[in-house]
Order: structure tokens, then sequence, then C-alpha cells
């Protein structure tokens, strides 16, 4: 463990790197090549990025890392048994043919990553054997000829040739940099130049820039290419290229954006223009970003940006939010959810091993918080253990984290968080958290494509993710190949059937014709979430809002308009119960049957409780259903991608299933459901009676909700209304907590129609405590709040009155 530790330390300096790297093969993987101690200034960078990759010096007693290494092996090992080294081949495996196909060449690279990986490792039963060596060498000129070369010109998805193939190339160049010949270092340099000349632009559309993780991608690849060729310019782009310095800073990472692509003020980060992507996208800017800082530490060509505070701001601003218990909420993975060897512990694990790399030349003020922040996800997540999903750097980054007793790890995160950038929503309690996917005419609401994310159609739609921290694979464990795709929580749905998204090449989004999605956020404890559906393909049409109180969240919906004669529904839940749960299920306190396939109409419905996920209350009864079933389903069937495809092998997962039924083309229906997370039968009952939060109004004007305990009084007006003497002159996202300290307001406009908003409160004010700028009040029996809200992109507005 002390070694271990020694190991994490070095990986911050340059100095004492070399000393670490695991010696396997004699100089090849130690990194000891010529010139290094004549003062060569590459190699001691080489050697490090030689270390991020193997994870240097280790104990292969400890079990831990004896497991990772087993795990290595056993890839490595399946992959050297079915390599194709015949004289006549086309592919260097028969899944991957022919190697001239770029979702082929694309796919052999990382392989042989593997490999080497494999071979440079200590302790695996690959290491330092030279047949392996001369394999991979071998494979990497028959690539060069069948398929990746200087001469070819792009076909099929750009990733392939300009960051899929030359990473792994580079990164297989730097682990057999020794016993590479010259004359294929410069091959494979020149065409991993031609391909990607700098991170600026998109090499195949040079009139594209290059923003967020893919300049963070290419940056790393110039850099490797620089260092493998000694050529300090290249260094001089990638390091640049951060900071985008031949652009100006335009599509600097080191930025807050206001649209497009990047990291925003408010905690958002988007891709693709208009994607919520913190969990895929972000986190793997995070890691480029990270890595190339960390590879270019004390040299030449550190990273200097003064800027580059931004990125370290993002790792509370950004990923905190979405991480729960180390997984990586759903709600911003994009297609990514439709991934079977990528689930979201998979992603969360990516981002905690990118956050704890990145602590390393962190200044300690944030270092000393992200680990205390690490090693509270990995203690909490005993389903999914953090050691089973990372590689041997990054285990051993959290094996000294661990080992550290003057790190207390954190408790989870609290607090409510609007990401109005991105149109997300966090509400996050002790126990449990809720993240809410919206979408509009600003952000997809969904992304699909390259065979990715088929049924992702109402993903966007309002989906509500229900965490808890006693079951925290209830979207990790096959949900998305079993789930009722048209059956989605939260969601308000026309029951149509639809074919198949992104079947085709290239990916694409879909963007909502709505304008209001988003809400305010009230002394980063309560909120309110609004969204106006406007369903793609129907006629349906819904005013949706959500209330996140300290133990609940209360759902309203009206308005709820088709005229195509179809059923439409609304879903309050639809909870994965794994593949042999049967939990008891309460109806006013009745247990209803556990047999899969059973159904009923619950129209006098006042309360719900499903054991081991908590209870639900319906304030206005309603056409509500209920469902057990049994679904079966295969990954094949929502993701058929070159690279991320997965198996046609059935999966089976039970359901419970709760929902209104509002009819064939309902006319201004409407819905109100409380969800109580965690929450006892006796709990539940105890709610639906005393009812702590009551519904005040649930129309097409004002949908609002009071919590007197806490003196909140919550409201999303969709025009100009009032509701228990809280008024607006227009729409817009109103809460307001009136207690004996004082008078704390919250003012959004999630629409971004208006320019100013004028609230008028029911309690008297005497004087203003203090009002961000954009606020005016106007003290008195009635009080008026005026807020400038145009050009505020959603934010919420506060003040504090007395």
């Amino acid at each position: 463990m002390d070694l271990s530790r020694r190991q994490t330390l070095a990986l911050a300096g340059a100095g004492a790197v070399t000393s670490l790297v695991a010696s396997a093969g004699g100089a090849s993987a130690a990194g000891g090549g010529a010139g290094q101690e004549g003062g060569d200034p590459y190699e001691p960078l080489l050697a490090r990025a030689a270390q991020q990759l193997t994870g240097g010096s280790f104990d292969p007693r400890d079990p831990d890392f004896a497991a990772a290494l087993a795990a290595l092996d056993a890839e490595a090992s399946a992959w050297w048994r079915r390599i194709d080294t015949s004289a006549g081949r086309q592919a260097l495996w028969a899944d991957l043919s022919p190697a001239s196909d770029p979702g082929m060449f694309g796919q052999s690279y990382p392989r042989l990553r593997t490999l080497a990986i494999a071979w440079a490792t200590p302790g695996t039963s690959l290491t330092g054997q030279p047949a392996v060596r001369d394999g991979i060498l071998d494979a990497l000129r028959f690539l060069h000829t069948a398929g990746y070369n200087a001469s070819r010109r792009e076909t099929g998805n750009w990733w392939f040739w300009e960051i899929g193939a030359p990473r792994a190339l580079m990164d297989v160049c730097v682990l057999l940099r020794a016993d590479l010949p010259q004359e294929d270092r410069d091959a494979y340099v020149r065409t991993v130049a031609a391909f990607v000349p700098d991170p600026d632009h998109r090499t195949n559309a040079p009139a594209l820039a290059e923003t967020g993780a893919n300049r963070a991608d290419k940056a790393v690849i110039v850099a490797l290419r620089g260092l493998l060729a000694g050529d300090p310019a290249a260094l001089a782009l990638a390091r640049d290229g951060l900071s985008d310095v031949r652009g100006n800073g335009q599509n600097s990472l080191f930025q807050y954006v206001t649209s497009g692509d990047g990291f925003y003020e408010d905690g958002s980060f988007v891709q693709h223009s208009n994607v919520a992507y913190t969990g895929t996208y972000g986190s793997v800017l995070l890691g480029g970003a990270g890595r190339l800082m960390a590879l270019l530490a004390g040299s030449d060509w550190a990273v200097t940006d003064p800027s580059v505070d931004v990125l370290y701001e993002a790792v509370e601003r950004s990923f905190a939010p979405f991480l729960f218990d180390g997984l990586m909420m759903d709600a911003v993975r994009g297609r990514a959810v439709s991934r079977e060897a990528a689930r979201d512990h998979d992603d969360g694990a990516s981002a905690v091993a990118h956050i704890l790399q990145l602590a390393e030349a962190a200044p300690r003020a944030y270092a000393d918080r992200w680990r205390a922040a690490a090693k509270g996800w990995i203690l909490r997540n005993t389903s999914t253990p953090y050691r089973d999903l990372v590689p041997i750097p990054d285990l051993a980054r959290a094996k000294a984290l661990l080992a550290d007793s003057s790190v207390r790890p954190a408790d989870r995160l609290t607090g409510h968080f609007v990401l109005a950038d991105m149109d997300r929503v966090v509400h996050r309690r002790p126990s449990w958290a809720c993240a809410l996917s919206l979408s509009s005419k600003r952000i997809a609401a969904y992304e699909a494509g390259n065979g990715e994310n088929l049924h992702g159609w109402y993903t966007g739609d309002g989906m509500t993710y229900l965490y808890d921290g006693d079951d925290t694979d209830a979207f990790a464990d096959a949900f998305w190949p079993t789930v009722d795709p048209y059956r989605l929580p939260g969601t308000t749905v026309d029951t149509r059937r639809r074919t198949d998204l992104g079947t085709g090449a290239g990916t694409g989004t879909f963007r909502p014709k709505n304008a209001v999605a988003g809400g305010a956020v009230l002394d980063a404890r309560h909120g309110a979430a609004a969204m106006e559906l406007i369903a793609d393909g129907s006629t349906l049409r819904a005013k949706k809002v959500w209330f996140f109180l300290d133990n609940a969240v209360v759902a309203l919906g009206a308005g709820i308009t088709a005229g195509d004669g179809r059923t439409i529904e609304t879903v309050v839940e639809n909870r994965n119960l794994h593949a042999g749960g049967a939990p008891r299920l309460l109806v006013d306190g009745h247990r209803q049957p556990a047999e899969q396939g059973w159904s009923a109409s619950l129209d006098d419905a006042r309360w719900v409780h499903l054991e081991g996920t908590g209870g639900y209350v319906f304030p206005s009864g309603g056409p509500l259903r209920a469902l057990r079933e049994e679904r079966t389903g295969t990954w094949r069937s929502v993701n058929t991608g070159a690279d991320t495809g997965g198996s046609t092998t059935p999966v089976t997962r039970r359901y419970a299933t709760l929902w209104f039924d509002h009819g064939s083309s309902p006319a201004s229906a409407s819905y109100s459901y409380v969800l109580l997370p965690g929450a006892t039968a006796a709990a539940t009952l105890a709610w639906s009676r005393s009812r702590p939060a009551r519904v005040l109004a649930n129309d097409a004007t004002v949908q609002a909700v009071a919590a007197p305990r806490h003196g909140l009084l919550a409201a999303h007006f969709w025009a100009a209304g009032s509701v228990d003497g809280l008024a607006s002159d227009g729409p817009g996202t109103v809460l307001v907590c009136h207690r004996d300290q004082g008078v704390s307001v919250a003012v959004a406009d999630p629409g971004r129609t208006a320019t100013v908003l004028t609230v008028r409160l029911p309690f008297p004010v005497r004087r203003v405590v203090s009002a961000d700028d954009t606020v005016s009040v106007t003290p008195g029996r009635r009080p008026v709040l005026t807020v400038r809200v145009g050009g505020s992109r959603g934010h919420t507005h506060t003040a504090l009155l007395r």
C-alpha cells in the first residue's frame, strides 16, 4: 500500500515518474529509451505517458491488484489467442473484418492497446513476452497497410479516423517505443498527423471547429505524436489546443459558454450543440484535459492557462450533482444509456477516476474536497465496487486514497440544482435523489444515431429518475433493454407505435417546439420545474410541473389534450424489480397480488406503497392503473452500433408500473401525484391523511402547491394569474418561503420569453435584506417584486426580505 501511495504522488510530477515505471521486457516497458540521460526532454514524458497506461509499480500480490491483473490478463489473452497471423488474412480478428473498413480497424487498435498494456504490465501471462511484442508489431504493420494510412481518404464515421484509431495507435507506440523500428514509428506518426494535424478542426470538414470532449481527445493525440516524433511544435499545438489559442479562445475548454458546446456557469455541460452530456462527453473532456495536464506538468509545454479554474470548478458544479454513490445519472449520458458495456456505474467510475487524476495537479483547496467526495462515492458503492470497474492506474489512486486516514469521506451531496442551460434538474436528499430530464427548442429531447439509442423517444419528455441508496442498480440492471420504452417514469405519452431511431450513419437529435423547460431553486433546498409538452408527431399537448420538497416530489399535469384517437397515458412509476423481485405492493393498505401479469384499475386509490422503493400519494384519485410484468429484451434491440452494439442474449426483468389512463383523445385532462422516496407504508398513509403539501391549483393558468410546515408557497404561472394571494403578471416560476427569520423569494422565467416579471406577495414585508441586482422590491402590506428576467436564460433570481 505504501508503494501505491508513492506511485500516486509521483503522477503529479515529472522528476520521480521514471523510477516508478515497471520494467517488462527490458527498456521497452520501462520507457528507458535513448537520450533520456542526455537531456532528452521527451523520454521522461513518454515514460510518464506509459505509466498513465500501466499504473507504474504496484504489489501484484495485493488482492485488488491481483483481481485487476487477472481481468486484464483474461481480456488480453483472449485477443492474443484469437489473433490471425496468417499471410492471407483480411483482418486481425474474424469479427473485425475487413480491416480496411474504418469501423473494423477502428476497433482493432484498442484491442492491440489492451495487448500492449498487458505486455508492459508486470504480473500477466503476456508480460515481456517477445512473441507478444513481435505479434503486436506485425499487427500494427498489417493495419497500416490494409486500413489506416496517410494515403487513404476518410469514409464512414469520422471518429474512427480522427480519434478512435489514432488515440489507441499512439498509446501502443508509447508502450512499445523502444522496440518500434524508426521506420514504423515515422509511418504511424505521419498517418496520425494526416488525420489529426491539430486539435482545432475536424479534418474531414475543416470549417468545423472542434469543441469539448473531441478537442480534448485530439489534444492528447497530438501531444503523444509530438513526443514520439520529438516535435516541440506539435506539443505546443496540443497544449494550446486546450485553450484554443489559435482560435482566440473561442473554443477554449477553460471558459464558460453561453451557447453551444462546453461548460456553463450554472453547471450545465452541452456537446453536439444541444445535448445534455455531462456524464459521457463531459467526462471524456475532464479525462482528456486532465491527462494532458498531468502529462505535460513540469515540462516546457506545461498548461499554464490562468482560466484553468473553470475546469476545476466544473468538478463540483457540473459532475458532483449527477454522481450518486459513484454512479453517473442516466439523465446526462445521452445515447450512451443504450450501451451494454457502459452502464451508469461504469461511466460514474470513469468520472471519479478523472476527478482523482485531475486532483493531482489541482490546487489543494480543490483537491482536498474532491478526494473527500471521491472517498465517499467509492465507499458507499458496495453493490458495484469501484475496484471492479477501473484499470490498474485508477485503482492505484483509489487505494492510496482509501489508505489515507487524513481524508474523511464526504457525505452524500444534498440540495436542489437547476441546470437551466441544459434543461436538467436534480433534487438530492440524504438517502435519495431525483433527476428530471426535460427538453425544449434549445435542448434536445434525445440523441440517436450510428445504431445507438434506438428507443430513446421519450427520455427527454420529463423522465424522472429516482435513485435510492439501498438500490443503486435500478437503471443499471438491464433497464434499457427490458423497460417498456413507452412508459418511462414521469412522462405523458401518446401510445402510438414508433419506429426505431438512429438506424443510419451519423448522429442526430430531436428538439421539440416548446419554450418552457426548467424552473427555480429556493435556498438551495426547494425547487419547482415546469415543461410544456408539445409531442413529436402527435397533437398531444400538456403542461407539467414538479415541486421538490424535503421528503417528497409533487407532480402535477394539466391541459392534457390530444385529438388523434389514441390513448394518452402519464406514467407515475415503472420500477425495475430486477430478475426475481416480488416486493409487497399495498394500495390503501391492502396487499395486492404478487403474480406476474397482475393488473388492476385503481380509480379510487389514495396511496400506494412499493416495498423497497417508497410511497405514492394521489391527492385527486384518478384513472390510475397498476401492473406487474416480466419483460424480456436484448441489448441489441436498443443498440446496433459498430463498436457499441449489444448482445442478442435475452435478458428478463420484472417491473411494477403505475400510470394514469387519460383515455382516447382527452380534452384538458389532469393528474396529480406525490412521490415519497424511501417512505415506509405507515409514513405514506400518514402523508396521505395529513397532506403536509397541498395542491392549490392545477390548471392551464397556474399549478401550485403549499407546504405550510415549511412556510413554502410554490407556483408555476403559464399566464398572468394568482393563487392563494401570490400573483404574477406573466409566465414564470415563483417560490416563496415565509418563516420567522424572513421571507426568501426565487423567481425564474424558464420559457425565456419575458423581459420583466412583476410578482406580488401575499403577506407584508418591511425591508429588503438582500436581493440580486435584477430584483427591485417595493415593501408594504402587499409587496411587489419587479424582476428583470430578460437575458437571464432561465436562471433563478432571488431576494431575502423581512
